[in-house]
């Protein structure tokens, strides 16, 4: 089934967990999801497990896990920053092979110790490529606050058009905090004449440190509600927790009222969070 038939019947609830690290054993993110798949999510999707990942735990094999054994769509994502058009089409060739029918197409992060490859600059580039080599469903990443490498959001916007003009056919954000930068954004992307399904992505709060280090690496910016939430519990973990939760709880409740196309909650593979927070969602 392709994901984008899904938002034609309902508001979507989805997930984002990735591969365990060597030092993490395997059984842990099968474990996980056994957990989520109890708070039926739409779909899960899977980030790119690189050289790091666990042997027998790659993005294919747990987007096949996830649909053979829970019964659950799966999304693979599939950055290009590192990959030739043959390593590419080798990896399509994987995903047909177990039967995975989408795939979130990414530019990916930076690495300064690793040369980018040349054959994708962009992931419009990848997404025109999958296009001409597989019939899969493509979903983009997008950004509320602009993609930290863009010089604006209007600029971050018109490239954005160029990833639903070769085929995305629906977005996920990155992770924000204050849900008027999403509508603002919305509201700009359909000026632009971008009308594809756009899903909120939401992190929830649980420690300051985390949070901090995403901020800093996908450009979200901390309203003074939430920095003044986490200035006061900064020596209480467990309060900050909650009161992150609770934080983010509020931020769904406001974007479902206000008719954004579903959820995406990136649940940092803690099953824990997202049964708190689907059950505090339910209707």
């Amino acid at each position: 089934m392709k994901a984008v038939t899904l938002f034609k019947k309902k508001q979507l609830l989805s997930f984002e967990v990735f591969p365990p690290k060597p030092d993490v054993p395997i059984d842990r993110i099968y474990q996980t999801l056994d957990a989520l798949k109890n708070l039926n999510p739409d779909f899960i999707s899977v980030t790119y497990g690189a050289g790091g990942s666990v042997p027998g735990a790659s993005t294919a094999e747990i987007c096949a896990y996830i649909q053979d054994k829970l019964q659950i769509l799966s999304i693979a994502h599939l950055p290009c920053i590192n990959e030739t058009k043959e390593s590419v089409l080798e990896k399509l060739h994987v995903f047909q092979e177990k039967g995975i029918e989408n795939i979130l197409a990414l530019r990916g992060d930076r690495n300064p110790a690793v040369l980018p490859k040349d054959d994708f600059h962009y992931a419009s580039d990848l997404i025109r490529f999958i296009q001409e080599n597989g019939d899969f469903d493509l979903a983009a990443a997008c950004y509320p606050e602009g993609h930290p490498e863009a010089p604006d959001l209007e600029t971050d916007i018109r490239l954005l058009k160029e990833k639903t003009e070769a085929g995305a056919s629906h977005l996920i954000s990155q992770l924000f905090y204050s849900n008027k930068d999403f509508y603002l954004f919305r509201e700009k992307i359909a000026a632009a004449g971008i009308s594809v399904p756009v899903e909120a992505g939401i992190m929830p709060v649980t420690s300051k440190k985390s949070i901090e280090r995403m901020v800093s690496l996908c450009g979200a910016s901390i309203p003074n509600r939430l920095a003044k939430l986490m200035a006061r519990y900064a020596d209480d973990p467990a309060s900050l927790k909650a009161a992150g939760l609770e934080y983010a709880i509020e931020q769904i409740l406001d974007l479902r009222e206000n008719g954004a196309d579903g959820i995406h909650l990136y649940t940092m593979n803690n099953p824990d969070v997202a049964r708190y927070i689907a059950e505090a969602i339910a209707e």
